[in-house]
């Protein structure tokens, strides 16, 4: 706790918040204050001039700007008030840094003794700060705090989340909010004060913008009108929770995607080009396991004429040859729980191979998974012949073909092969260049078969452990 009198500094108020909430997270308090109106050393209440939500800075408003220049943005709530006796009050409650250390514009600030300095220059006080943010997981912050149970429930959609997570409607607001505490949806603080959780507001939201710290991960769906990003013909913002619009956004998807037309014995009837299995498997995959710590970046759908692209900010924890076969592994744990209990994703590590299961299903070319230092992105190819594809095309399908064999307990041939990417039989040597492809790449190695025959020998995944 600060005590001032008259400090109306804008930028010492900024530098003051950073300190307070990074202190605040070093000794894992729940909150800190800076009190203008009592005399700093003797206690004494004196009172204040200064009026925070008159003051300008440079024609902005003082809140405003100094959440603008707080990065991670970090909650803050002003009090003014008059005591009996008319002094004025004023307290403005700073929360602790949400996972990473607070700066001001360009600095982040530490307390050491009553004194502000610069957590640079104090590296063993930083090295304790991110010991506590590395234990901290992301669906154990919170979104929103200072809250009644009244503005809870007109903030998260709890009627769909009792539906969604199988549960019976509690009789009343108590049993309702009692409730949503037991699941982590929030916290509760005092007789009517609450706080919602980053689960509880990710998953539930009626409307992610109202939590400051999550509107930049809502979903974006964006169609373009080619093949690249020069003209986008229209965008649109997943404004709910995920669990809460997920079939929403699943629904919105498969209205923007293309269909080919399948004529049968007697009817003709529009399929889609992509599986719709597949997409359902992408989709909640790529909101579980992003990096919520990187800020200003979110999920995104892109759609364009020959492919479809989804990322998700953050790098995998598995390497993405090995996403078939692995146990899954999560970095927000509670979120994939809480999902799964919901029946939006699987958790069982089988995701993957659905995805490749249901494209060589369609016959599709196989899809691609990249890594970027801050996403990763897979791309669904539309359909195309062979000759259209390229080199990594016919690679890429050769592993992943082998990988699905060796998890169903068989070997990849010469003539599955042919099947998986429609090469008439009397082609074999194709199939046998991409192999030979897929070899040379170090991607599948042959199993001992004791055959000399190409069209005889059989092949695994490089990782396999068997022969």
């Amino acid at each position: 706790m600060e005590y001032k009198v008259g400090n109306e500094n804008p930028q010492k108020i900024g530098e003051n918040i950073s300190t307070l909430s990074n202190s605040a997270a070093l000794l894992n308090r729940e909150r800190a204050w800076i009190v203008w109106g009592v005399e700093d050393g003797t206690s004494r209440v004196v009172g204040t001039a200064f009026r925070p939500r008159s003051q300008l800075v440079g024609g902005e408003e003082l809140e405003n700007w100094l959440h603008k220049n707080l990065h991670p943005q970090v909650d803050f709530n002003i009090h003014e008030f008059s005591l009996e006796t008319g002094k004025r009050i004023v307290v403005l409650e700073v929360f602790p840094a949400p996972g990473s250390p607070v700066r001001f514009k360009s600095e982040e600030h530490i307390r050491i003794g009553s004194y502000t300095r610069k957590l640079k220059d104090f590296p063993e006080k930083e090295r304790v700060l991110w010991g506590r943010f590395s234990t901290m997981r992301f669906e154990d912050g919170i979104a929103l705090q200072g809250l009644t149970g009244q503005r809870v429930l007109e903030l998260i959609d709890y009627p769909e989340c009792f539906r969604l997570l199988r549960l019976p409607m509690p009789d009343g607001r108590s049993g309702i909010l009692g409730q949503l505490a037991k699941e982590g949806i929030i916290i509760r603080i005092g007789e009517d004060e609450f706080q919602i959780t980053n689960l509880g507001a990710i998953l539930f939201a009626y409307r992610l913008g109202d939590f400051q710290k999550l509107k930049r991960k809502s979903v974006r769906v964006i169609e373009y009108e080619g093949r690249d990003r020069i003209r986008t013909l229209r965008e649109q913002e997943a404004t709910k929770g995920y669990a809460v619009g997920f079939e929403g956004l699943i629904g919105y998807i498969h209205a923007r995607l293309p269909a080919n037309e399948e004529i049968g014995q007697a009817f003709r009837r529009e399929v889609p080009v992509y599986p719709g299995e597949a997409i359902r498997e992408l989709v909640p995959n790529a909101l579980v396991h992003q990096d919520f710590s990187l800020e200003g970046t979110g999920p995104m759908i892109e759609l364009f004429t020959d492919r479809m692209e989804i990322t998700n900010p953050g790098q995998p924890l598995i390497d993405v040859l090995r996403f078939m076969d692995e146990p899954p592994r999560s970095r927000n744990e509670a979120l994939a729980g809480m999902m799964r209990r919901m029946n939006i994703i699987e958790e069982r590590g089988t995701g993957i191979d659905k995805v490749i299961t249901a494209i060589e299903l369609y016959q599709l070319p196989p899809p691609n998974f990249q890594v970027t230092p801050n996403h990763t992105r897979v791309t669904l190819l539309s359909p195309r012949s062979l000759a259209e594809m390229d080199k990594g095309d016919r690679v890429r399908a050769c592993y992943q073909h082998a990988c699905l064999k060796w998890l169903a307990s068989d070997k990849m041939s010469n003539e599955s092969l042919r099947e998986r990417l429609n090469i008439d039989k009397s082609n074999y040597p194709m199939a046998s260049r991409i192999i030979k492809e897929a070899l040379d790449a170090g991607l599948v190695r042959r199993a001992d078969t004791g055959s000399n025959s190409n069209r005889d020998r059989r092949y695994i995944p490089f990782w396999a452990d068997g022969m």
